[in-house]
């Protein structure tokens, strides 16, 4: 097979990205409208004193004496008392809206063995009507200890339809009532892209993997667009308190939409969004732009939300339900019958490539969910042939998840200028962790998201939570792990030690390197005079303490476009 190349001149001026000179010496004659004093700011090769900003632009950075020379008597004056002061950080792949709704959900905490998932069960169908549906989770085969089972939630609620997501968020856990509200029996059909899980004799086990799951979703109430608009505000407002100024929403439809929208014209909206519209193949073919998002996109769109990026999910996850599309195939798939051996491609080649294609030539950023290896190499396959199609349009399509990748991937993945979106989260020790190395091997974990791989190639990395299928969304604790490779704090099993970087490679990652694949590197990603002021204020200084106690740096205050829009609570 041969691969397209961009241009020298293309990837040239992607390479020079990063190093763009400062600009000339300051006009003192623009006065301040806020002053950030006695500080360790964090700017491009060492560290500055102070900096002011003027209308949301930082006008000035360096010593004080410098910074001053812009104070006024109605200038506003922060002294940091020495804080540590860095850009604003970006989570390039999150579902702020999914999070929040938690709330309104029947939660437990992640790990919990069978008894006690089903203690907290029964609880919450207390506090339900009879009839009620009860939504929650998150469940691992791990902790439980056993295959769950219908049977096992119809123990604790007959009479109530229980829909539990698993860790992953690919696999569903339900009950017979609720299976029966869905109509959903041994004569149904697995549907393109997804399984329902049977058990010996045919019967459904209650276990829903991938698009089996959407089968529930035309009976389950929906939130009211307040519930989604309140839920949507409380994650946002949560990712400001830990640093997070800007991020893709990694999966978008007109629901979500809408309530971002609602937030930005209450003034509520601070952060800078881009949004991925879930991409699903039959919505978008001819007759049938009724149903196309896209095409809606302009009426949701707002000064901080653009929904100018298509989801595309490619496979699910490589764990029990071996979801994740390998190349090679599953080291416990002995007997397993031969098409699930390997996981699921949910879409074919010639229709993705032909998508890709068309988004690529309207302009719009297509990000994949690729977990496997099949997965990431089927979305380059798509970016490739897009970009032989209509040559480098300068959009940075974004491969996401990359759990595993073969190496010929990572270096053609800098070829053809695809970004390469990694999951830092998950490496520290968690319950999903154990059915991952069972399913894949001991060898290939080795290279269990190869970021160190894909810098070392000068593929563009950027770093994404999938918060919450995570359960925290702390950039902090993401920016240790891709350090040590190890549990926040040491010790432990390091999860591909070959793959550990520098801080200030996590540190870019989150700053610079998101900036330019949200195509803001004109205006954000590093501290430096004629940038926007988008700043977050550390009660620690990372480059200063050991590697191990970055997982507990909190936020004192965050800046966006020069206004305040987060402070520490005081004690």
């Amino acid at each position: 097979m041969t691969h397209s190349k961009l241009p020298a001149g293309a990837l040239a001026c992607l390479l020079l990205m990063g190093t763009l000179p400062a600009l000339s010496t300051a006009q003192t004659d623009i006065k301040a409208d806020l002053i950030l004093s006695h500080g360790e700011i964090y700017v491009p090769g060492g560290w500055a004193q102070a900096l002011a900003i003027k209308d949301g632009v930082i006008i000035a950075v360096g010593d004080e004496a410098a910074v001053n020379q812009h104070r006024t008597g109605e200038t506003e004056v922060i002294d940091l008392n020495g804080a540590a002061v860095l850009p604003g950080l970006h989570d390039m792949h999150v579902h702020p809206m999914g999070s929040g709704l938690q709330k309104f959900q029947c939660r437990f905490k992640q790990g919990l063995p069978l008894r006690e998932v089903l203690d907290t069960i029964k609880g919450c169908v207390a506090n339900h009507a009879k009839g009620e549906w009860i939504v929650g989770g998150q469940w691992d085969v791990a902790s439980l200890g056993v295959t769950p089972h219908r049977s096992h939630l119809d123990s604790v609620a007959p009479d109530n339809p229980v829909v539990l997501s698993d860790i992953s968020g690919h696999s569903t856990w339900t009950n017979s009532k609720a299976l029966e509200l869905s109509k959903i029996t041994r004569s149904t059909p697995n549907p393109a892209g997804g399984v329902i899980e049977r058990d010996d004799n045919g019967e459904v086990t209650g276990v829903l993997r991938e698009s089996a799951a959407g089968m529930l979703r035309g009976s389950i109430p929906p939130y009211t667009a307040e519930q989604n608009a309140e839920a949507l505000a409380w994650s946002l407002d949560y990712m400001l308190s830990e640093g997070i100024t800007s991020l893709t929403d990694a999966g978008v439809n007109d629901v979500v939409m809408q309530a971002y929208a609602t937030l930005a014209d209450r003034g509520k909206l601070k952060q800078r969004v881009r949004g991925c519209i879930m991409w699903r193949p039959i919505a978008f073919t001819a007759g049938q732009d009724a149903v196309n998002p896209v095409e809606r996109r302009h009426f949701y769109a707002r000064d901080r939300f653009s929904p100018d990026c298509i989801k595309m999910v490619l496979d699910g996850v490589p764990t029990d339900g071996h979801t994740a599309a390998m190349v090679e195939p599953y080291a416990d798939s002995a007997g397993m019958d031969e098409s699930r051996a390997k996981g699921i491609l949910m879409v074919s080649q010639d229709v993705l490539n032909a998508a890709v294609t068309d988004f690529d030539a309207r302009g719009l950023t297509v990000k994949f969910h690729a977990a496997g290896d099949a997965a990431v190499r089927a979305g380059l396959d798509a970016i490739a042939a897009a970009r032989r199609a209509n040559g480098f349009s300068g959009i940075l399509h974004d491969v996401g998840h990359n759990s595993f990748v073969q190496m010929s991937d990572i270096r053609r993945a800098r070829d053809i200028a695809a970004t390469l979106e990694m999951s830092p989260y998950i490496w520290y020790l968690n319950p999903i962790i154990p059915d991952i190395a069972k399913a894949i091997g001991s060898e290939r974990m080795r290279r269990w998201i190869p970021v160190k791989d894909a810098i070392d190639a000068g593929v563009l990395v950027v770093p994404g939570s999938d918060w919450a299928v995570v359960p925290s969304v702390s950039p902090w604790l993401a920016i240790e792990t891709l350090v040590t490779r190890q549990q926040p704090g040491g010790g432990g099993e390091a999860l591909g030690a070959q793959e550990r970087i520098s801080l200030q490679q996590a540190i870019d990652m989150f700053t610079i390197k998101s900036a330019v694949q949200m195509g803001h590197r004109d205006r954000l990603g590093v501290i430096e005079r004629g940038m926007l002021a988008d700043l977050i204020v550390l009660d620690r200084n990372p480059f200063k303490i050991p590697i191990t106690e970055v997982h507990k740096t909190k936020v004192k205050t965050a800046i966006i476009n020069g206004e305040i829009v987060y402070r520490q609570p005081s004690e």
